[in-house]
């Protein structure tokens, strides 16, 4: 390739919830700009890559980002400068180097994430090409289907839940743009059935309705009513998925679901309350369904439930593949929420990606609770062929970004484009 970097500079922006995050533009000598924004957390693992924040209370709460911003500007971009943007192992290896931390304590996650992305956007408009076929390849065709947070709890709303995302997925659709609509049709019948009860309709940082519920398995039981509503069929056209994030109600070795007032529970108690819920309920996915350290219990509630679906690891997982090596040989879990920000670079997600290949695992490529406009994740789902994404909800326009985003690919891609996991 013939262009080489020619500058990088950093931006501090706002992501979906008021927060400062980095958005970093990549220029190449051949007059291309690649820009990538990055974005952030509430619901973290303790092992993520360090998201570095400048610590100054008189300035965004202390959660400014101009420290990483000028680990972009004056650490990062002087070494990358006069680079091939198409060597993007090479250019995150040597960020990686000059980190030289475990967790990119030193540089922050957020900057080497951006640099890392943006990077990848312009190599790809240099190619003169789609940046899902840029990273996948000629046969990266696969679209996904969606993780859509519909009831919102835990960390990401003030409701009864103490579980954090009650999630759609339109598993029977033909292809993407019937699954955003099976997804939308049955958001607003849900939206309709809680005005009915007289339940709030505010909606939680992933665009997820918030209400008062008696209880976690009311939002199960109201989501199956909204689904036939919309005119489905529960479990043939659209299943459940779930996000305890068990690990912000674990205290003390139990589980303490005080927002729902349903008491403390072992691992076991909690193991046997999703295999009733299975029973019950068309629910395929389960992710974080216990605390990030439990282990233990992860590997038992694979064993009774895997067989039948889906087991996610993610805070205890973080995209890291040490984590995901001992969770692929204690069978902890059977699949991997990959999330960029949780390892820092384009690089190091692949790697775990192709871990999880290996491994037989399946993949859920996913964005965070504090988002931006930035539609790269959506193309990456593509490029990384899972078939799982996992975006929010049907609102919010951080949100809708990539789901339009993936709307366009399919199109593009026309009777070539593949459906489904």
């Amino acid at each position: 390739m013939s262009a080489h970097i020619r500058a990088i500079r950093a931006l501090e922006i706002l992501d979906s919830r008021g927060t400062p995050t980095l958005r970093v533009f990549v220029s190449l000598d051949d007059g291309t700009l690649g820009t990538s924004s990055v974005p952030s957390g509430a619901s973290t693992g303790e092992n993520e890559a360090v998201e570095l924040r400048d610590g100054d209370a008189k300035r965004y709460g202390g959660k400014g980002v101009r420290k990483a911003i000028a680990h972009v500007n004056e650490t990062i971009a002087p070494r990358l400068v006069g680079l091939d943007p198409t060597e993007q192992s090479r250019i995150d290896r040597l960020m990686i180097e000059l980190d030289a931390t475990a967790n990119k304590a030193k540089l922050g996650a957020n900057a080497m994430l951006g640099v890392s992305q943006a990077v990848a956007r312009a190599a790809a408009q240099a190619c003169r090409l789609p940046l899902y076929q840029y990273l996948g390849g000629a046969g990266a065709r696969r679209l996904p289907v969606p993780q859509m947070n519909v009831l919102n709890g835990g960390k990401h709303a003030d409701s009864s839940l103490d579980f954090q995302e009650f999630m759609l997925m339109p598993v029977g659709a033909p292809n993407f743009a019937e699954a955003l609509r099976y997804g939308s049709e049955t958001f607003q019948a849900l939206k309709r059935l809680l005005h009915e009860r007289g339940l709030s309709t505010l909606v939680g940082d992933e665009g997820g309705f918030a209400p008062a519920l008696a209880s976690n398995e009311e939002a199960c039981q109201l989501i199956v009513t909204a689904i036939e509503r919309a005119g489905y069929r529960p479990g043939e056209q659209i299943a459940i998925a779930l996000d305890p994030a068990a690990t912000s109600f674990f205290e003390k070795d139990r589980y303490r679901l005080t927002r729902s007032r349903q008491g403390e529970k072992t691992s076991d108690q909690m193991i046997e309350l999703y295999r009733k819920w299975v029973d019950t309920y068309p629910i395929v996915s389960l992710e974080d369904g216990l605390a990030e350290n439990d282990w233990k219990g992860f590997q038992a509630l694979t064993a009774e439930l895997g067989g039948r679906i889906q087991i996610v690891g993610d805070d205890n997982l973080v995209t890291n593949p040490i984590y995901i090596r001992r969770g692929i040989e204690e069978k902890t879990c059977n699949a991997a929420l990959i999330k960029l920000n949780q390892i820092g670079t384009v690089s190091e997600t692949i790697d775990a990606i192709q871990l999880c290949r290996k491994a037989g695992w399946r993949y859920v490529i996913s964005h965070r609770s504090g988002e931006t406009e930035d539609a790269f994740m959506a193309d990456f789902a593509v490029a990384m062929s899972g078939g799982q994404i996992k975006t929010g909800s049907l609102c919010r326009s951080e949100r809708i970004a990539k789901y339009n985003r993936l709307l366009e690919i399919e199109a593009e891609l026309g009777p070539a484009a593949l459906f489904g996991a």
